[in-house]
């Protein structure tokens, strides 16, 4: 039994983190406040929430509490939720659909440890088809997510995951999804950005938030690296355009704050 406490995980977290996770977490005794993209949900006992652990949350539980939780590879289910993603950190029922899950989870719980491979891999893949079912189940897909959005979804979840990878290009997107290039840009219109602006974006804001760490030790050069950019001059200047600030400049003024 575990007492009050708040738990947080934040984007700087997420930035340094070198694995991505689904968490299925079956309260069973107390509450759990969980907020995130700032909607807010409780999460009775015998109810559970699906968390990705891509994106920031806070889960405030009221008094003792105790909770099962499971944890899932990313890349095993997160084409199969692209459409689903509003019902994440969101209470489930485990009435109907969901005691699929709930039941899946106590009983792979009190499993031996020494199953065979072959059948906790079955097993595993039950389970993931169960939390896909459920959460299909429990919601609609997310606005402007409907038809040929879930793919857009899911390369979006492809490029947040790769985004540091110099070779992160339309040609090895397209051949991952099995897409010409042409149809990868079509995801992107009326998005008011594209495809190459969303991976930039996504690179420079990463370097914001290392850069914003007074306790990070990385170089601009290296940030660079892992940023997906091959110049470090060319790194600042996109960084400045995006930020009116440079690289060095916005570290040595979050240094000065903590002096």
């Amino acid at each position: 039994m575990s007492k009050a406490q708040i738990t947080r995980r934040s984007r700087r977290e997420i930035a340094v983190s070198d694995e991505a996770y689904y968490f299925v977490n079956l309260q069973l005794s107390g509450s759990c406040l969980a907020t995130v993209h700032g909607n807010s949900s409780v999460v009775e006992p015998g109810d559970f929430m699906v968390v990705d652990t891509n994106e920031p949350y806070d889960f405030e539980f009221m008094g003792d509490w105790r909770m099962l939780s499971f944890r899932i590879n990313h890349a095993s289910i997160t084409h199969r939720l692209a459409a689903f993603r509003t019902r994440l950190g969101t209470s489930i029922s485990s009435t109907g659909a969901g005691s699929a899950v709930t039941s899946l989870m106590t009983s792979l719980h009190s499993l031996a440890e020494d199953v065979p491979p072959a059948a906790a891999t079955a097993l595993a893949q039950a389970f993931e088809s169960a939390i896909i079912g459920t959460v299909a189940a429990s919601g609609t897909p997310a606005a402007g997510l409907i038809d040929s959005k879930p793919l857009q979804v899911a390369v979006l979840e492809f490029v947040k995951r790769h985004y540091a990878d110099p070779e992160l290009t339309v040609d090895r997107v397209s051949r991952k999804f099995a897409i010409s290039p042409r149809t990868l840009h079509a995801l992107f219109e009326g998005t008011g950005t594209s495809f190459a602006k969303t991976v930039r974006q996504l690179r420079l804001q990463h370097a914001f938030d290392v850069l914003s760490d007074p306790s990070s030790s990385l170089s601009v050069t290296e940030l660079a690296r892992i940023s997906g950019f091959y110049d470090p001059s060319s790194f600042s200047r996109a960084f400045r355009q995006r930020f009116d600030v440079s690289p060095m400049e916005l570290r040595r003024a979050r240094s000065a704050q903590t002096a």
